[in-house]
């Protein structure tokens, strides 16, 4: 009697796995939502490229706008400078009355202070006031 349980079990089995799919499909396709019609979605417009006449027309290697304001008559004269920036470095400069003296950063003269140094120019601030004293050129 044992073969014929098997053979059962196993009809049992097999016609499980062939109506068990079924079944599923069936009870998922009542479940489902009617598909609606979408939208078609709006295509997308290219904008219009902005005019590059301003980029053209400017200079390729410009100045920073601070570059472009006159120091103070007052300010001191940049004559060179020495040493390794960010080390060593000193600012020689030119005072009012005419001599010459070696600056490091945070030392003053006339009542400039040396903030710091670039390696073309040395920026001195009095007060709220912050200018730029280029290297001589030539």
């Amino acid at each position: 009697m044992s073969a014929r349980h098997d053979r059962i079990a196993v009809g049992l089995a097999g016609g499980f796995a062939v109506l068990m799919p079924l079944f599923l499909l069936v009870a998922g396709k009542a479940g489902q939502p009617a598909v609606q019609e979408e939208k078609a979605p709006t295509p997308l417009v290219a904008r219009q490229a902005p005019p590059l006449v301003a980029a053209f027309e400017r200079p390729l290697f410009a100045k920073p706008a601070e570059a472009d304001a006159a120091a103070p008559g007052d300010a001191p004269a940049l004559i060179g400078i020495v040493g390794r920036l960010g080390q060593d470095a000193v600012a020689l400069v030119r005072t009012a009355d005419g001599t010459t003296r070696a600056l490091q950063i945070g030392e003053s003269v006339d009542g400039w202070q040396l903030a710091s140094l670039a390696i073309d120019a040395a920026y001195f601030t009095r007060g709220a006031q912050r200018v730029r004293v280029p290297l001589p050129v030539g």
